[in-house]
């Protein structure tokens, strides 16, 4: 004879499932303030480039005045962007940020596209390439950090470099592990240090410790600040190629809204993290590079030896604010600003971090990523989608340099975000 399923056959059924396996009842917690919020827009954005990339827009358009024209139509079409993004953050505050905004406008297929560029290409090779950074300027600290290969070929390999970016990946993806109280805390901090850097940079530059000779070859005349090179197609080409650095250096403010379902009042914090978050950071940049040209000539931001009566000072490498804090503190200018780009860099590798995991654990969840990535862990993160992450980002360390990997990113960061 069958026997009759009851109603509390099914109460126990369900209550078994649940103790068999309890992570599939567990999910993401809001827990981020709009604090917290603005300092993940704001770190995820503060990488290596504000301290580099300089160099080569000067070199590009060759005037102060582009110079600065540049990083502020870079921060407009950001702070534009951060807007639109505001209002669908608070229409869709749901984990995964930019993927669902896709796959709502444009279908699933647009939306795998980009989870799964973002995977394998822009997250995790910027997260590979901040690391590297790290590793790069704490060789000035601690020469064995060196870049040349131990073992590999055709650039791919291991160096003390790439053993250093794999540690701050490994340690960082540990620490988003551990839940997101201490991800974000680890956030917060770095954060708060690299704004304070930044406004050092910009109030020293700017005030206290002004080269008059850099002043006067950038600000001492009309021809000196716009520059005698004819506003033509060229110049405009050349400007649209010093845009690059620009919008690169200004980018990934966009991961916040991976971690919307976090976020305790997601529909009004949201845009305003977005808003003041790239709002500060614009205003950073911009005032941080009237720094650099109050203490070096255009001709020394782009690299070119000048002599100073201080000094010569010039962005070898590409490194501006080495070149700007030797001015100013000599010998102590290179350590200084070592310490100033690692601390940027390693909250920067953390926010991209603890984001990129949340859209792979969106993919999860829409059946286009392994089921295992959209589940949690006892403390409520997406544990298998950030091993995934930290993995992948480890192996392109050993891809290729700083420079290599931003050329592997850059392309398919601007195809999905402008």
């Amino acid at each position: 004879m069958a026997r009759v399923v009851t109603q509390e056959d099914f109460v126990a059924d369900a209550l078994k499932k649940e103790t068999a396996d309890p992570a599939q009842h567990r999910a993401l917690k809001p827990g981020l303030s709009l604090f917290d919020s603005g300092t993940i827009v704001a770190g995820s954005m503060i990488g290596s480039g504000i301290f580099i990339v300089s160099a080569d827009i000067s070199r590009q358009v060759g005037s102060p005045a582009a110079l600065l024209a540049v990083w502020i139509v870079a921060g407009l079409m950001t702070i534009a962007g951060a807007l639109a993004y505001g209002e669908l953050a608070a229409m869709m505050p749901e984990a995964g940020g930019q993927y669902v905004y896709l796959r709502e406008a444009y279908g699933g297929l647009v939306a795998f596209l980009f989870g799964w560029t973002l995977l394998l290409i822009v997250q995790t090779g910027t997260v590979a390439a901040v690391a590297v950074a790290f590793a790069r300027f704490g060789g000035v600290l601690w020469p064995g950090l060196r870049s040349e290969l131990w073992f590999g070929a055709g650039g791919v390999g291991l160096s003390g470099e790439r053993l250093a970016a794999i540690l701050v990946v490994a340690v960082l993806t540990w620490t988003n592990l551990r839940g997101l109280n201490l991800g974000k805390m680890v956030q917060n901090l770095f954060t708060s240090a690299k704004l304070l850097s930044l406004l050092m940079i910009a109030i020293v530059g700017c005030i206290f410790a002004r080269n008059p000779h850099a002043i006067a070859a950038n600000f001492g005349s009309a021809s000196a600040f716009f520059g005698t090179r004819p506003v033509d197609l060229g110049f405009a080409a050349a400007f649209g190629a010093a845009m690059v650095g620009g919008l690169f250096s200004a980018d990934a403010w966009a991961s916040v809204t991976f971690t919307a379902s976090e976020i305790r009042n997601p529909k009004r914090d949201l845009p305003l993290a977005l808003t003041f978050g790239t709002g500060i950071v614009i205003l950073l940049y911009v005032l941080v590079n009237i720094s650099y040209m109050s203490e070096l000539p255009v001709s020394g931001v782009a690299g070119g030896a000048t002599v100073f009566t201080r000094g010569i000072s010039h962005a070898t490498g590409d490194r501006v604010a080495t070149a700007a804090m030797e001015m100013v503190w000599h010998g102590a200018g290179a350590p200084i600003t070592a310490i100033l780009v690692m601390i940027s860099t390693f909250g920067c590798a953390n926010g991209l971090i603890l984001t990129g995991a949340r859209v792979i654990y969106a993919m999860a969840h829409d059946g286009v990523f392994f089921s295992a990535a959209g589940r949690v862990n006892r403390a409520s993160v997406p544990a298998f989608a950030l091993v995934i992450q930290g993995v992948w980002a480890s192996i392109l360390t050993l891809s290729g340099t700083y420079s290599e990997l931003l050329d592997y990113v850059i392309f398919a960061q601007l195809l999905f975000t402008w």
